[in-house]
């Protein structure tokens, strides 16, 4: 049982990377959440969904490892790992603009994950300054044409910037980022350089980084969130790919044992309202963290808070 001296409380962040994930995966979570009474902050890739061309990391250390460990041909689906390669690259804005629509019609808050969820993963760190703003401006403006408006909000994909990236979105008159993976909200501060777009990292691990390490099964996964929830702010991220399909199930139960728990589900907006008024300024850099074979943005330990 959970017993914290103040209530603890779940922003859950949905990133949407694929089309399949997208047409099959955002459909679930909605019924989902409408039966809970959720509300969450969706983060949609809008471009060309070249899932297939991220076989490339099998070279890099671990990969291959985490796509054993985790199953992911049969999480994802053939297709879907063909994408951009065997198969053409479908346009996921293009081709699911009403589906998109739809998931803030539900009530649910959105954002920008990417242009192609691929290539900023992988290449972002050798991209010129110009090529980062393409991206971003790529996807600002299919967003608007769905959406009617602009972005508030943006989620990298893998967790992956740089310097140039923070700046351009600091340029965007964003509300908040949740592009890093640390523990509480903060203003990052990356080589030297201080920024000010708010930051709101995921605090838990993914269920692909916890599954199959340290013998973690579906079966104890839930457990194990339990016991990694701390008094006030908590941030999840979910994967349509994962919780809205073949994780489903397991992740409803976890949802209804929160729910039991009487936590507190909040959009990221809402948290950033509510825990983000005397954000420190953070050290924000890239990093390796257990189960996953890529780096990531991690927040520093070391904060100096901002009056």
């Amino acid at each position: 049982m959970l017993k914290t001296s103040q209530q603890t409380i779940i922003a859950l962040k949905v990133d949407v990377d694929t089309f399949e994930g997208t047409r099959d995966g955002v459909p679930q979570l909605l019924q989902i959440f409408e039966r809970l009474g959720i509300r969450a902050t969706f983060y949609f890739s809008l471009g060309p969904d070249n899932s297939g061309k991220a076989i490339r990391r099998i070279f890099r250390k671990g990969f291959l490892r985490k796509m054993l460990r985790t199953r992911a041909p049969s999480m994802y689906g053939l297709r879907t790992m063909l994408y951009g390669t065997l198969l053409p690259a479908p346009n996921i804005g293009a081709q699911l603009p009403d589906l998109l629509l739809g998931v803030i019609k539900a009530g649910h808050e959105v954002g920008i994950h990417c242009w192609d969820h691929v290539r900023w993963h992988d290449y972002l760190s050798r991209f010129p300054k110009e090529t980062t703003c393409r991206e971003l401006d790529q996807a600002s403006t299919i967003f608007n044409k769905i959406f009617g408006c602009r972005t508030r909000t943006t989620a990298a994909p893998g967790w992956t910037v740089t310097a140039d990236s923070l700046e351009i979105q600091d340029s965007m008159g964003l509300a908040y980022c949740s592009d890093s993976r640390g523990y509480s909200p903060f203003i990052p501060t990356m080589n030297g350089r201080v920024f000010k777009t708010l930051q709101i990292p995921s605090t838990l691990p993914t269920m692909d980084e916890l599954l199959g390490e340290n013998g973690i099964t579906l079966e104890t996964i839930n457990e194990k969130y339990l016991q990694l929830l701390k008094p006030g702010l908590n941030v999840h991220t979910i994967h349509a790919e994962l919780e809205g399909n073949a994780l489903s199930k397991t992740f409803i139960e976890l949802l209804e044992r929160l729910t039991e728990l009487d936590v507190r589900f909040v959009t990221l907006d809402e948290a950033a309202a509510e825990f983000g008024g005397d954000a420190p300024v953070c050290e924000l850099r890239m990093g390796y963290i257990e189960g996953r074979a890529m780096p990531v943005a991690l927040q520093g330990a070391d904060c100096e808070r901002i009056y």
